[in-house]
């Protein structure tokens, strides 16, 4: 892992949360484990709203989705004449 640099921060933390860190961290330190946890979710939520996104985008009406099919038939036939 590489090194992160210090900054001090104050948080809460549930006790349980606490204990969770302390009996899964390994060989680790526990500020390690915590910020391997916390970069594990925000990569889990970036991931969830990327779903979403493209869930919303194919959710879309039919007209919409017909004027999408035209713009890629037309796309597709510009990139092959480029």
């Amino acid at each position: 892992m590489r090194s992160a640099t210090k900054a001090t921060k104050t948080f809460s933390l549930d006790k349980a949360i606490l204990a969770e860190v302390k009996r899964s961290k390994g060989t680790s330190s526990e500020s390690e484990r915590v910020n391997t946890l916390l970069k594990f979710a925000l990569d889990l939520e970036k991931r969830a709203a990327l779903y979403e996104e493209a869930a919303n985008f194919f959710a879309s009406p039919a007209e919409a989705r017909e004027d999408r099919r035209a713009f890629e038939s037309a796309s597709l036939r510009a990139w092959r004449r480029g």
